[in-house]
């Protein structure tokens, strides 16, 4: 099937009016002009590789939407499935946690956290994309490390962060922003709040949490997966997490934080909602100057799909290397990082994920391809003689 007469998306350049000709799931020719007689007609349209999504966590929100309304896993699946291939994702990993502490403790135990996970692997053959899951630990909760270690062990993971959300360093750094934070969320009064932070910042004492963590790294590099850290906020927190073995930084909090994990060869992985808004949800280092200076390698979902189209038309304006740079931060980087090497690029022998986007004030997603079969149109593209192609 070719698919003719787009503006694809290289790694390393833009080309108007090329084509790409589709076999057995995978790009078989590219050519810098159009042909005659191809199935899909792009009228110049941008192509691009299919996003891979290392951090979703949207998976939590499709089963429970509200705090009390709780929908069948398998329902909550489908649904996410049906929206990441709207928004371009052709690769999710979604990133499911134990930790029955946080906000969302109620999605987050360790029973609800493994059917979500088990609930992926046993769908995943019947789904429009490619899922797969991230499992974030969180280091203090100590009491999840023997479920992960049963899921590791029955190759139920794709990829582990490390997590250490401790009131008073990481993502929470302002104790009193985060205790109002919680007394807001959860309409309890400060005070109550406050009891609450106490009781996470004692759970950092136990014992056994370093034990645990590196009874996890070995596992995880056993099973030759890619190590993440989450939240680093200092080079000193960097240096560690690397020492153990992580090969991506997560969302760095602070500027020395993202530039210590590039001096160290690291991956740095923000938010893809964060480039788009300008600045963090939570007042952390923006996306847009990480990638300003140079500290940017990977963008992802986070909590808003949506926004990997328009955070990547925000980096391109400020990125060496425009919009095949700002591309390869959702694509061809993402991939590599998590050890994909079959995806990512518009490259002959690649996989045929990819993208339609409409240039214009909005630029929108048109088509989705996962190995060469739409997974998501809205009609606009293509003739219905094209989906029999």
């Amino acid at each position: 099937m070719w698919l003719s007469n787009f503006t694809l998306v290289l790694p390393n350049e833009v080309v108007s009016e090329g084509s790409v000709r589709v076999e057995d799931g995978a790009i078989a020719e590219i050519r810098p002009e159009p042909v005659a007689g191809a199935a899909i007609d792009g009228g110049g349209r941008l192509l691009m590789p299919g996003f891979v999504d290392l951090h979703g966590d949207m998976i939590e929100r499709e089963i429970a939407p509200r705090p009390n309304a709780t929908m069948p896993i398998d329902f909550g699946i489908h649904e996410l499935d049906k929206k990441l291939a709207a928004a371009g994702v052709t690769t999710a990993y979604a990133a499911v946690s134990f930790a029955t502490e946080s906000v969302y403790g109620h999605v987050r135990s360790l029973e609800t956290t493994s059917a979500v996970i088990e609930g992926i692997n046993r769908l995943r053959d019947d789904l429009l994309i490619d899922h797969r899951v991230h499992a974030r630990y969180e280091i203090t909760n100590v009491g999840a490390a023997p479920v992960l270690e049963r899921l590791l062990n029955a190759d139920q993971i794709d990829m582990v962060s490390l997590t250490d959300h401790t009131p008073g360093q990481g993502q929470y750094n302002n104790l009193q922003s985060y205790i109002l934070s919680i007394s807001e969320r959860r309409a309890i009064s400060e005070e109550m709040a406050a009891e609450i932070v106490a009781k996470r910042i004692a759970m950092r004492s136990n014992p056994d949490i370093e034990a645990k963590l590196k009874e996890i790294v070995a596992l995880s590099l056993k099973h030759k997966l890619s190590l993440a850290s989450h939240d680093d906020d200092s080079a000193e927190k960097v240096a560690e997490m690397h020492d153990l073995g992580v090969t991506i930084s997560e969302f760095p909090v602070t500027a020395p934080a993202a530039e210590e994990a590039r001096r160290r060869g690291l991956w740095t992985l923000m938010g893809a909602p964060n480039a788009l808004r300008g600045q963090s949800m939570s007042g952390n280092l923006s996306a847009l100057d990480a990638a300003r200076a140079g500290l940017l390698s990977i963008i992802a979902a986070d909590y808003h799909p949506a926004a990997f189209v328009p955070g990547i038309f925000k980096l391109a304006d400020i990125v060496e290397g425009g919009l095949p740079a700002a591309v390869a931060m959702a694509t061809g980087n993402a991939a590599r990082s998590a050890g994909l090497s079959d995806r990512g690029e518009i490259v002959i022998g690649q996989r045929a994920d990819l993208v339609v986007v409409e240039p214009g004030d909005i630029n929108r997603i048109r088509a989705t391809f996962r190995a060469g079969r739409f997974v998501y149109s809205d009609g606009t593209l293509h003739p219905l003689r094209a989906l029999a192609a």
